[in-house]
């Protein structure tokens, strides 16, 4: 069976930034397909649930309270390549918007909700070493 890197709070943990998740039902069926294996990057990085939200500022990522948690951000990323190198994995499932996991688009940095066309850390570093990403809106194209 295939393995699939998938967003914890996608799989229904409780990892978000508030405390709560962006369980989707449709992951029920991609069980019966794939060996899921699923990871938190902001939480894989040291960062407490809940948090603050955080958003990417040019090259850095900024907490709502100005504090700089690149760091960790940056860290998360490399323990999800490391699953992927470990278990050979060639997709993964991410949430988008996040400043971790965003394909499609993650927050502008001023915290007024404005969504830019960007990828967020993790997504960015897993799509540099081949991985496909998918997000919670593309579920179908996997099963």
């Amino acid at each position: 069976m295939e393995y699939l890197l998938i967003s914890a709070c996608i799989l229904g943990k409780n990892t978000k930034y508030n405390g709560l998740n962006n369980y989707h039902p449709l992951v029920e069926k991609l069980k019966e397909k794939y060996e899921l294996i699923y990871c938190c990057p902001e939480v894989d990085g040291g960062l407490s649930i809940p948090r603050d939200p955080s958003e990417v500022v040019l090259d850095k990522v900024i907490s709502i309270n100005g504090i700089d948690v690149t760091k960790e951000y940056t860290k998360g990323a490399l323990v999800a390549l490391d699953l992927v190198k470990k278990y050979k994995i060639k997709k993964a499932l991410l949430k988008d918007g996040s400043p971790s996991c965003g394909k499609n688009y993650i927050y502008d940095g001023t915290f007024s909700h404005t969504k830019v066309n960007n990828m967020g850390i993790t997504a960015r570093l897993l799509f540099s070493n081949g991985v496909t990403i998918y997000t919670e809106n593309d579920i179908e194209k996997l099963l």
